[in-house]
């Protein structure tokens, strides 16, 4: 055991807290998180019922079958976002469209607090891309400059071609016949 490995002495947190942020970069973890915490008033306030001293405010509706049924697909979308990140654009294209249906059957989208976290959960799990893994290895410094090899292009000359070889025309003499046509000499 050399004094240089600090393995055993790292406190159980700091471990937790680097393993968590290692999955959490991995995933559109902000856009399941919206999306479950949109999905929780849309469900909730048709059930809810608020106390204004003796006076209780019900918010129950006709429809809180289907708002309960939209809360519990959201949550369970942001869910899939989590834990089956493959399926993102689905799961937020579905988020969206849940969102939207929310407006006119659960209480104004959970009283636009569900509909806007919804749809911004569901946006962002559209415009989720998996990140590329550091250079050394080490995905927690972000001070590293990323290296790129030698054989590969940058895009600027990819793009304008420098890069990939051209093909030169074959030297070649032309003579003109009496005739005025050309024929290659050579």
């Amino acid at each position: 055991m050399s004094p240089e490995s600090t393995g055993q002495n790292e406190h159980h947190l700091t471990v937790f807290r680097r393993g968590f942020r290692t999955w959490r970069g991995n995933r559109p973890f902000w856009a399941g998180l919206f999306t479950i915490v949109g999905g929780v008033p849309i469900a909730y306030f048709p059930y809810a019922d608020l106390q204004l001293g003796n006076m209780t405010l019900a918010m129950s509706t006709t429809a809180g079958a289907g708002s309960l049924i939209i809360g519990i697909l959201l949550i369970t979308l942001g869910l899939t976002m989590w834990f089956h990140q493959i399926v993102r654009v689905f799961a937020g294209v579905a988020a969206i469209l849940l969102a939207l249906v929310s407006i006119p059957v659960a209480n104004i989208g959970g009283f636009l607090i569900g509909f806007l976290l919804s749809m911004l959960g569901g946006a962002l799990s559209i415009s989720w891309a998996p990140g590329e893994p550091a250079a050394d290895g080490d995905p927690y410094r972000e001070d590293v400059p990323q290296k790129r090899s030698q054989a590969a292009p940058s895009e600027e000359e990819a793009f304008h071609g420098a890069a990939v070889p051209q093909q030169q025309p074959a030297p070649y003499d032309t003579a003109v016949d009496a005739d005025g046509g050309g024929h290659r000499a050579g």
